[in-house]
């Protein structure tokens, strides 16, 4: 089924309340080990037709790269707001299944509870693989951010004054990422990672790596 058959079938309707329903599952408390030893970053790049799923694992102590994979597969899903999931979930599940290694928490490019329906792309991922998630965007979409007088690095992220999210300053004199529960992490623990595994840019290593990795495939692509 061609990418425009699949856009005119489809229902938004019918998969806002899918991630409505799949919000209700996630789990906010940590279900990690006492140690975390490594730690994986997905991403997908697109390129004529394609989509590159790549994931990878990095060292949790030294951010140091362990394992690396990418994995090609044609488009299908439309790009559709709010439900980015639907599009990138298959090349990035792909590209997961080819780790020899078992990671122990998944950093994702993307939004996690903190979204219009409370299922991000970190969170379906999560409740499709059954690992602890965590979303880290580079931007805010949903949600609006707490004025706090004690801390100017980390501002909660409300919605009719649940916390779904926070607003973190990783590095001094560039703008935030936005961190959000995917799976199987608190708030806590998900802000605490991910500002450990930044070094030199305000987006965590693994999401680099993995942006790296979708990227040269898709240099591949289109120069071939």
């Amino acid at each position: 089924m061609s990418e425009s058959r699949i856009k005119r079938v489809f229902s938004v309707k019918k998969a806002h309340e899918t991630q409505l329903r799949l919000s209700k599952s996630i789990i906010f408390k940590d279900n990690l080990p006492k140690r975390v030893r490594l730690v994986a970053g997905v991403d997908v790049a697109y390129a004529r037709g394609t989509s590159i799923g790549a994931a990878v694992v990095l060292d949790y102590d030294s951010l140091e790269l362990v394992e690396s994979e990418a994995v090609c597969c044609r488009t299908l899903f439309p790009y559709i707001p709010t439900l980015l999931s639907f599009r990138e979930i298959p090349p990035t599940v792909l590209a997961i299944r080819k780790l020899k290694t078992h990671p122990d928490v998944f950093l994702v490019d993307g939004q996690g509870y903190a979204h219009h329906y409370g299922c991000g792309f970190a969170s379906h991922l999560g409740l499709v693989i059954s690992k602890p998630t965590i979303g880290v965007a580079k931007s805010k979409l949903f949600g609006e951010a707490e004025k706090s007088r004690n801390r100017t690095d980390i501002t909660l992220l409300k919605h009719k004054e649940e916390i779904i999210g926070a607003v973190v300053k990783t590095k001094s004199n560039c703008k935030p990422v936005y961190v959000s529960v995917g799976h199987m992490v608190s708030l806590e623990t998900a802000i605490e990672i991910a500002r450990h595994c930044v070094r030199d840019n305000r987006v965590p290593e693994p999401i680099l790596k993995a942006h790296e990795t979708a990227n040269t495939e898709k240099r591949k692509i289109n120069n071939a």
